[in-house]
């Protein structure tokens, strides 16, 4: 026998005893679904945390909307038009990065039809 088969015969022993259980192969069952049991409750704990911090803030930012809109809706048009210039002059770069992104939303809106 070579090298090579020799060691490829050791490599092949130590593989054969690591995959022996070291428990009982009830107790491995027992505990292997526990610990899956145990896990998808943390899971499941973790879900329902998220979800509920997703709610909270969409209702945060649902009433902050609507009291934008509030504004607004008591706003002269007149008025509105004199803010969207003020706002131009004071910070160019973001309208128009807005505006680049309202065109393609409105791009891609058309474009669907």
């Amino acid at each position: 026998m070579s090298e090579f088969e020799a060691e490829v015969k050791k490599a092949e022993k130590e593989l054969e005893q690591s995959l022996v259980p070291v428990v009982p192969e009830g107790k491995l069952d027992d505990e292997f679904l526990g610990d899956l049991k145990m896990q998808a409750q943390e899971y499941g704990t973790k879900f329902q945390d998220a979800a509920d911090k997703a709610k909270v803030y969409a209702e945060e930012k649902l009433a902050w909307a609507g009291d934008k809109f509030n504004e607004l809706k008591d706003k002269d048009p007149k008025e509105l038009v004199e803010d969207a210039k003020e706002f131009a002059r004071q910070k160019p770069g973001q309208t128009i990065l807005i505006s680049a992104a309202i065109g393609l939303v409105i791009g891609f809106l058309l474009r669907r039809k």
